[in-house]
């Protein structure tokens, strides 16, 4: 047994979820659900980040505390991930008393570092909104390709950027142009921390292909010290008498997030959070191309710095982007596809099958809803799902809903004894579309074998052969159950009611003479007529 870590995107708490952060967050419950099955202590943690700019906005926009904002996202959040399987140990807020008390004393120490110190800088300024910006909330122009940027990075050409160094600043908010006002912040100097920050990327050969470039490449441009603190009423204040009026800045408190949600499923569990973060441990996370630098650089640098021997980071799980009907999401135009929205006409399987089947794992990828639709009738409907109903199906109508005596074919025994083997191995590399794209090979051999053994026309010629058709059938639906329960945890779970088995990650076997209960079909067809009318919402958008 070795404990796992799973840290899943800790999503801003300003809006509604939409289908691109669940196509980059579903990996992780495929991993919590697979290292459990297998035996693993897994720590399954994230939450929502409710502090910082966004959400201060949005407070503004509407007329409330940014409390009352974040919380409320905060349920809904929770709500969706509970309806789409998510099976998180802890799912909390950057506003919780556990989290802020964690992050001062984790920030105490950090202050104590060498990598700390103050510096007097420019801060963005916006004289018609009042407020200091975040870096993200100023737009303007790359000094470097030309191109339309925020105060961060540059989307076109990938340069990390400083408001300052911006051509024609406006605010992201009003649209004014902006001021910039010196102000006295704490920085942690992570341009000292090159050699182990290089060390750990070179490391992970195994980290996607997008993590190691995109890290490589910030480390090859310069790292640059990043502020710690902030001028923000909302956030966590900075642990430090002469700093009364500032607060932690966001990226510094929310990727602490990993250690506060674990300390406090550790502490549930009675259990070590020491050994959790030691070096013995696993340690996953799961989250968007547009986070790497969060989890490859930031989280990295403030553990290091911090000097306690933190666990760094073993497996980055970083999706590419995710597209809407060729066009790219965007939250401000309302062009996207709210989790929310989708739950209330769509089973979660079906939703969870899809992304990851189809999501952006390795490039780009593009939800449609005519592939959608034909995916799930095709492959989730069409070919386990029709697999499951013909087999049980049988079964109940001839033999009285008991399952025959019979003997398993070695073959098709090493076939699913091999699946257990590679289908784990590809889960634990981050290959969840080849691992889910393995076993529904084995779906359509099933029918094919259903189809070539023939047990309606042999029910009447030849009892034995159609008995062990139907054992042998039985065998395969109570491994495929195993096997698909990381990722279509719904289904799998009311196969193994039927048929009385759990998740251990092993061969499972159902014995003859075993009484099935009443079978439901576990899949509805969705009518085609959902692709023109949900197309057409989204047209009405743009």
């Amino acid at each position: 047994m070795k404990d796992i870590l799973i840290g899943g995107a800790w999503v801003y708490a300003n809006g509604s979820l939409h289908i691109g952060h669940i196509a980059g967050l579903l990996p992780g419950d495929v991993l919590a659900r697979y290292h459990r099955a297998i035996g693993d202590n897994v720590y399954f943690v994230s939450g929502s980040d409710c502090h910082g700019t966004p959400v201060a906005i949005r407070a503004k926009q509407e007329n409330k505390t940014p409390q009352e904002i974040s919380d409320f996202y905060h349920q809904e959040f929770a709500e969706c991930f509970e309806k789409l399987g998510f099976s998180y140990d802890v799912y909390t807020k950057t506003s919780a008393e556990e989290h802020k008390n964690f992050v001062k004393e984790f920030h105490e120490k950090l202050y104590e570092s060498e990598y700390v110190y103050e510096k007097e800088v420019p801060q963005a300024y916006c004289e018609t909104c009042l407020t200091f910006l975040a870096d993200r909330f100023v737009l303007g122009k790359c000094p470097k390709c030309g191109g339309n940027t925020r105060g961060d990075q540059c989307d076109d050409c990938g340069t990390i950027l400083e408001p300052e160094n911006l051509l024609e600043p406006v605010c992201a908010i009003c649209g004014k142009k902006i001021t910039f006002k010196n102000s006295k912040h704490l920085y942690i100097a992570i341009s000292k921390q090159e050699c182990e920050l290089k060390e750990l990327v070179d490391k992970h050969t195994d980290w996607r292909k997008n993590a190691i470039s995109f890290t490589n490449r910030y480390i090859e441009e310069g790292l640059r010290d990043r502020a710690l603190t902030r001028d923000l009423d909302w956030g966590i204040s900075v642990p430090r008498e002469d700093y009364d009026k500032k607060t932690i800045y966001i990226w510094a408190e929310n990727v602490l997030g990993y250690l506060s949600a674990s300390k406090t499923a550790t502490e549930i569990r009675k259990s070590s959070f020491e050994a959790l973060w030691g070096k013995d441990a696993k340690h996953y996370y799961v989250h968007g191309k547009d986070n790497i630098p969060f989890h490859t650089i930031i989280l990295p640098a403030l553990l290091i710095a911090n000097g306690e021997g933190w666990h760094l980071p073993d497996q980055i799980v970083s999706s590419e982007y995710l597209t809407l009907e060729g066009r790219k999401i965007s939250t401000s135009q309302n062009y996207a596809i709210w989790v929310k929205d989708l739950l209330k006409q769509y089973e979660p399987d079906s939703i969870r099958y899809y992304f990851l089947a189809n999501g952006p794992e390795k490039k780009d990828a593009d939800f449609s809803w005519r592939e959608y639709v034909h995916t799930h009738n095709g492959e989730l409907l069409g070919a386990y799902g029709n697999f499951i109903n013909r087999s049980l199906s049988f079964i109940n109508k001839y033999w009285d809903g008991v399952v025959p005596e019979g003997v398993e074919q070695a073959d098709i025994s090493k076939q699913i004894e091999a699946l257990f083997e590679t289908v784990g191995k590809k889960i634990e590399c981050g290959a969840f579309k080849d691992a889910l794209g393995e076993i529904f090979d084995f779906v359509r051999a099933a029918n094919k074998f259903f189809d070539t053994e023939q047990p309606w026309i042999t029910r009447d010629t030849d009892d034995k052969a159609c008995k062990n058709t139907l054992y042998q059938c039985v065998q395969i639906i109570a491994n495929l159950a195993v096997l698909l329960h990381p990722f279509l945890p719904f289904s799998s779970g009311k196969v193994f009611a039927w048929l009385d088995i759990t998740d251990k990650w092993k061969k499972q076997s159902v014995s003859a003479g075993y009484h099935l209960p009443e079978i439901e079909i576990l899949f509805q067809r969705i009518d085609k007529k959902v692709i023109e009318e949900e197309s057409e919402k989204l047209k009405a958008i743009l």
